[in-house]
């Protein structure tokens, strides 16, 4: 059973409950006060006539008739007194009678009593009211007399059965449109729950762009506005997750196609060494070929678990460091290098701290003069620069044609690709430096002219 299924008809059953429960108290007490209220008037109305019988009794030599005399003269005072429905009894004897009813029964002593006391009977089907007193006597008389007020309260009960009888049908009636209304509201109220499960099940099944309508402000409506920031974020994630993947399958391919010019050259030359005879120097120089080439796989495989391990940046630690600290150790690790190339490094930097992962901002630093270095010719100079949020790294060397700047964030990508590969390049340094900035919230901005020079800058966040 579905959910608005169920709070629909526990809804009908707490209100049909709650109406019968209502309902029966209402007619029972309906039924007990004009009960109540017949009582009282018949109970006023045998006070006054026994008063009026006991003024004539009184006065009347009662003791000295015959019997057939008393008894009609009874008969005379209860007609002349009262209306049809009492019985006078003399001693607790039927002495006269103008009901339609006999006297049966034994209980007769309840009456024994100057206030009206009212019993009740049912006798075939019908409901008897009977409201009985003594008639009050001076002692002078040896006798005494009861006075029974007996009438049919059947209308009454009939009454009752006939509101109870409107109430069923009225309830009836009430509770099919109640039950009628309440599903309609309970299967408006869940629709956004129901929007909410197709939705659902229209992600899992990977439409990312479904949203849930969100139609209130109530809890419903806040828990759509959730699922909506939470299809948000997912559909987020797997396109990052999707682009990650499709960056990888660029890589692999790339790497693949680079893998083939040094792995040829290592074939075609160990083939020569182990097929054709040649002299020393052709061997040496072989060789030589082969360990340039092995090398070159070397760094390109390095490189390109560094880049993969950038994509899975769950060992990034971010700390605040100063700049002045990181500038120096990259000079100091590029100091020998540097020296080979006859190159000159110079940095400046200013006291700003930068909140960063060391490793990672370190062999940033070292790609860009590694590029600067491949770029200029000895005797150049490389300039470090820190100031504020942004660190430069500026050379001036041949430059990059304005078409290129766009690509040579593309791994494998090589402006000169003949030169690059003498000067041992793989085209994964800028690659890497986009990584590095991407995860560090900042951005790299590149300006370079052919003969000029290039201007690298890594602008950092201001609310570093």
């Amino acid at each position: 059973m579905k959910l608005w299924q169920k709070i629909s008809l526990l809804t009908a059953a707490i209100l049909l409950i709650s109406m019968v429960v209502y309902g029966g108290i209402t007619v029972y007490e309906t039924s007990n006060y004009n009960i109540r209220q017949t009582s009282s008037a018949a109970s006023r109305q045998v006070r006054a006539t026994a008063y009026a019988l006991g003024q004539s009794l009184e006065n009347a030599a009662t003791e000295e008739m015959s019997d057939t005399a008393r008894k009609a003269y009874l008969q005379f005072l209860l007609r002349r007194y009262s209306s049809r429905d009492y019985m006078l009894l003399q001693d607790w004897q039927l002495a006269a009678n103008t009901t339609n009813f006999e006297l049966t029964g034994n209980r007769l002593e309840q009456f024994d009593s100057y206030e009206p006391v009212a019993a009740f009977q049912q006798k075939n089907g019908r409901h008897l009211m009977i409201v009985g007193q003594k008639i009050p006597l001076s002692d002078s008389k040896n006798t005494s007399y009861q006075l029974l007020l007996v009438r049919d309260i059947s209308e009454i009960y009939n009454n009752v059965l006939t509101q109870i009888g409107m109430f069923l049908i009225i309830l009836g009636a009430i509770v099919a449109v109640a039950i009628n209304a309440v599903f309609w509201m309970i299967r408006r109220m869940l629709k956004p729950l129901r929007d909410l499960r197709e939705t659902a099940g229209a992600i899992s099944q990977g439409q990312l762009d479904r949203r849930v309508r969100v139609r209130s402000n109530d809890e419903v409506g806040a828990l759509s506005v959730s699922f909506n920031q939470m299809a948000d974020q997912i559909e987020c994630q797997m396109e990052e997750l999707a682009q990650v993947s499709e960056r990888r399958k660029q890589l692999l391919g790339s790497l693949a196609h680079e893998l083939k010019t040094p792995m040829t050259s290592i074939i075609g030359y160990s083939d020569t060494l182990l097929h054709v005879r040649i002299n020393e120097e052709q061997q040496k120089k072989a060789l030589t070929h082969i360990n340039n080439e092995c090398r070159r796989l070397e760094r390109l495989s390095g490189k390109m678990m560094n880049l993969l391990e950038l994509y899975n940046n769950e060992t990034i630690h971010m700390e605040k460091h100063p700049v002045r600290q990181l500038i120096g150790k990259v000079a100091e690790l590029e100091k020998y290098h540097l020296k080979e190339q006859g190159i000159t490094l110079e940095t400046r930097s200013d006291d700003t701290v930068l909140l960063m992962d060391m490793d990672l901002m370190e062999s940033l630093l070292v790609n860009l003069i590694d590029n600067a270095m491949k770029a200029s010719k000895e005797g150049d100079t490389i300039y470090v620069e820190a100031a504020g949020t942004c660190i430069l790294v500026e050379d001036h060397g041949r430059g990059i044609p304005a078409e290129e700047i766009p690509k040579i964030t593309e791994a494998f990508y090589m402006v000169d690709k003949s030169r690059s590969k003498k000067a041992g390049g793989i085209g994964l340094g800028l690659a890497l430096c986009t990584q590095i900035v991407k995860l560090h919230g900042a951005k790299m901005e590149i300006k370079s002219k052919p003969g000029v020079g290039t201007q690298i800058r890594v602008i950092f966040s201001e609310e570093q």
